[in-house]
């Protein structure tokens, strides 16, 4: 009996030490967590080994990195994903416009201090609208460290911009103290019905989309100072047009590997802004689809597959 004791002792300490803890095992789940950057506590998403080949999800207006669920959820198990909310947007911190500036450049700064905070340092960038400004901003500081791009309506050209969609914001560029102009701005993008509007236009099915994203906005752009520090943002946009020039010669110049996906019904960002990219780049795979401004809503399985194999096959 004492023996029979023992031999099940060194076996069960055997399969013990042999099994992955509950840690490793669900490295490819998605986690949540804060990170202090300036005194600011930065939300972020992550999931799969950051071992692994990390990939930087940067999100757009009006949302978070709530918009990139599906990517977490699927890709952790081959790459590492990690995914920031910038100040005043999805969970972290909201600073006051008195407290924080609202500028791309800040934006940036903030995210590249978070990443070298968690020592991500090897990195794809994966670029949605205002993770566009900000995803340039860091890789020309940082050129070494970007081993490539996946755009998803992520601007660079100024023929990606849409006259019709933008007409509001370039008119506040020329007059930022213009009280009517803001309740324009307010009334037609900040609403209710505006924000549901950013996700459902172009798409071939506005009744599939998920309504959790325009909610989430909804209850964020209901905070106090929210619509003041989104104009200050506005406003600055115009910044980033100037830089266009800059970061197409960083394009040329280092040629990172690129994955295009791009809706072609997206209001603010037309087709021709893709097809800038064509120009600058050579290593491409170039992917126009048929829906809107959000084009993980209603392409994420198509995406997933794209990325997987842009990810083994390219970077």
């Amino acid at each position: 009996m004492k023996t029979l004791t023992v031999l099940l002792t060194a076996f069960i300490l055997t399969i013990g030490f042999a099994a992955p803890s509950y840690a490793e095992k669900n490295l490819s789940a998605v986690r949540y967590a804060t990170e202090k950057v300036d005194g600011l506590d930065i939300f972020y998403r992550e999931a799969g080994d950051p071992s692994k080949q990390a990939v930087v999800l940067l999100h757009g207006f009006p949302h978070s990195s709530h918009q990139y669920r599906e990517l977490l959820a699927n890709l952790g198990d081959e790459f590492y994903l990690i995914a920031p909310d910038y100040p005043g947007f999805g969970d972290s911190t909201f600073p006051s416009v008195d407290a924080y500036d609202y500028t791309f450049d800040n934006l940036a700064g903030t995210i590249d201090k978070f990443l070298i905070q968690k020592k991500v340092s090897n990195y794809v960038l994966a670029i949605h609208d205002y993770g566009a400004p900000v995803g340039f901003r860091i890789a020309t500081k940082h050129p070494k460290k970007v081993k490539g791009f996946v755009v998803m309506n992520g601007n660079a050209y100024e023929e990606g911009l849409s006259p019709e969609g933008w007409a509001p914001i370039m008119k506040y560029w020329e007059n930022k103290d213009n009280p009517e102009l803001e309740k324009t701005i307010a009334a037609n993008v900040f609403s209710d019905g505006g924000l549901k509007w950013q996700y459902t236009h172009g798409t071939r099915n506005p009744e599939g989309i998920n309504p959790d994203n325009w909610n989430l906005d909804i209850a964020k752009f209901a905070r106090e100072g929210q619509h003041e520090m989104q104009l200050e943002l506005f406003f600055d946009y115009q910044n980033n047009v100037k830089k266009y020039p800059e970061w197409q010669k960083y394009l040329r110049d280092n040629q990172p590997p690129m994955l295009i996906l791009w809706g072609k019904n997206d209001a603010f960002f037309p087709v021709p802004g893709a097809e800038g990219y064509k120009r600058d780049v050579k290593n491409i795979d170039y992917n126009i689809l048929d829906t809107g401004h959000f084009v993980l809503e209603e392409e994420s399985e198509f995406i997933i597959q794209k990325m997987r194999n842009f990810l083994k096959n390219k970077v």
